[in-house]
């Protein structure tokens, strides 16, 4: 998989994850361990990306 797929799929990943954090929240009693874990896979995505397209 190239550089470029690789973080479009990423990116795919990062904005699923965002509407399941969007969802999560406006439940009538939201999970705070739920939220949690996806607020950290959201964040370890974020941090591939960056690193993914600004190499050293």
């Amino acid at each position: 998989m190239s550089y470029e797929a690789r973080i479009h799929s990423l990116r795919l990943r990062h904005a699923r994850l965002d509407d399941r954090i969007f969802d999560e929240d406006h439940r009538p009693a939201p999970d705070p361990a739920v939220l949690q874990r996806l607020k950290v896979e959201k964040l370890r995505i974020k941090e591939e990306i960056e690193r993914l397209s600004h190499p050293a």
